[in-house]
């Protein structure tokens, strides 16, 4: 039997997610343990922000066991990806993007959610969604959520 979660946001920590394989190389598809994953939610401080206007936001996020690398993308409104869609959406999902990177900035306790993806061999996420977390509880939490699913 396949067991697979590609279609649902795991909360992994970093060391987990940095340890996952890529099989077959250059294919969307990363397992660990024998489970097929897609999609991540991360949590941890912001250590690291390079942003391009109208390109991209570039961050890490640690959040205590090692740091994952994530990408925003900002360039909706010149991807060709973007131009077979409605102009209204196209703009709806630009303002979202850049109302999401500006949450972002060092320091911030950050929760990140988007798809699996690598780049020049390294794992990263591609974020789908950014939010800036206020509950001083909310890393202890996601350690725990994240302890209890890997024992499942």
């Amino acid at each position: 039997m396949d067991k697979s979660l590609s279609l649902v946001h795991v909360k992994l920590l970093a060391f987990d997610l940095l340890s996952l394989v890529q099989s077959p190389p250059d294919t969307p598809t990363f397992f660990r343990d024998g489970v097929s994953l897609s999609r991540a939610e991360v949590l941890g401080v912001v250590i690291y922000r390079e942003h391009k206007p109208g390109r991209f936001l570039k961050f890490a996020v640690d959040d205590g066991t090692g740091c994952v690398p994530c990408i925003l993308w900002l360039n909706h409104a010149t991807s060709p990806y973007f131009a077979r869609q409605r102009p209204q959406g196209v703009r709806l999902i630009a303002d979202v993007a850049n109302s999401q990177a500006s949450l972002v900035k060092l320091g911030t306790v950050t929760r990140v959610r988007g798809r699996i993806t690598s780049y020049r061999g390294a794992v990263q996420i591609t974020a789908s969604s950014v939010a800036v977390e206020r509950d001083p509880n909310a890393e202890v939490l996601h350690w725990l959520d994240c302890l209890k699913l890997a024992r499942r």
